[in-house]
């Protein structure tokens, strides 16, 4: 069988336009900026208003980047949607996404992998398009965390955004722009993050009222595997794919706490120039974190390219991935 390789033909962004600021959240939560900032390194965060929602950012998201791959909707073979806060259980994301863009042609499902959701995507993608089957593959990631956010518990609520990305990801003869992905999972972990789903049983079940459906963490538990398992992880994925740390031209890390990136880098030996940091502008947008990243650093020339990035990601699961790419003149 002939060797395909992977191309990003296009990437695309979208966040909504209500800002809520660190000062803003003092006005009905025991904070400040400074406690906010010092921990977590957030300024700022958008969030949905009425008539906004994780299928109309994934839209406009996934316009966008269908719109740089410069193909036609019918071209499309597939969307895949990493998304952990969905409109609906049924229908999928990515069936309502498929719906307002009118892409006919497509099959379309959603991942849950929480952040790490657009590391999985494309790892699935590639091997869609690998196996021969299918040529043109859109993946998007959007999440609406705040709509699942108790607002008066300021120890989450301070953390996370709302935002989409997207990625075309196509086969090719020549090249692959996939250089290299890594994804691990721990269930024994799972309850350090976690979002209960409401209903009720049979009516003659005794019924659980104990669970309310607010995403709930284990803040320091978090914090200690991800600085515990996530540098070296980076650094492995980097040798078993033959390249060395001085290859890659930037870090794209999920922004989820500064000070976990900020130990990343130091595994890493990174200059600060090398490492894409927004955080401070947009919170923890979940599976769209590192989409965002990848689209505003180019914007901003933050991310030159042609370049060797790396992608990394954890989440509720738990979940980690990393992703190492080629990044051409023209994605977005």
């Amino acid at each position: 069988m002939r060797n395909i390789g992977v191309k990003i033909k296009g990437l695309g962004m979208h966040v909504p336009e209500t800002v809520i600021t660190n000062d803003d959240l003092t006005k009905f939560l025991d904070t400040s900026d400074e406690w906010i900032t010092t921990r977590t390194g957030i300024k700022k965060r958008r969030v949905v208003k009425k008539g906004e929602d994780v299928v109309t950012l994934g839209v406009e998201a996934a316009r966008k980047a269908i719109v740089n791959s410069q193909l036609n909707v019918s071209e499309i073979d597939a969307i895949i949607c990493a998304t952990s806060c969905p409109k609906h259980l049924y229908p999928s994301t990515a069936c309502e996404i498929q719906k307002a863009l009118d892409i006919k042609n497509a099959f379309a499902f959603d991942i849950t992998a929480a952040c790490t959701g657009f590391i999985y995507a494309i790892d699935i993608a590639q091997a869609y398009i690998q196996s021969g089957k299918y040529k043109n593959i859109l993946i998007v990631a959007t999440d609406t965390n705040s709509k699942f956010l108790n607002w008066e518990d300021r120890s989450i609520c301070v953390l996370f955004g709302d935002g989409a990305g997207a990625m075309v990801l196509s086969s090719s003869n020549n090249d692959n722009d996939i250089l290299g992905i890594n994804l691990k999972s721990d269930g024994n972990l799972g309850h350090y993050i976690t979002l209960p789903l409401s209903g009720k049983g049979y009516p003659s079940f005794e019924q659980d009222e104990s669970s309310s459906q607010y995403i709930s963490m284990l803040g320091k538990d978090v914090y200690k595997f991800v600085v515990s398992t996530i540098p070296q992880f980076i650094v492995d994925t980097i040798e078993n794919s033959g390249l060395n740390a001085d290859d890659i031209d930037y870090l794209v890390p999920h922004q989820a706490n500064i000070r976990i990136i900020e130990a990343m880098q130091s595994r890493l030996n990174y200059e600060d120039s090398k490492v894409i940091i927004n955080i401070q502008n947009y919170g923890n947008t979940s599976a769209a974190s590192i989409p965002i990243a990848l689209c505003e650093g180019i914007s901003e020339g933050k991310i030159k390219t042609h370049s060797k990035v790396i992608l990394c990601a954890f989440g509720a699961g738990m979940t980690w991935g990393a992703a190492i790419m080629n990044l051409d003149k023209g994605v977005y």
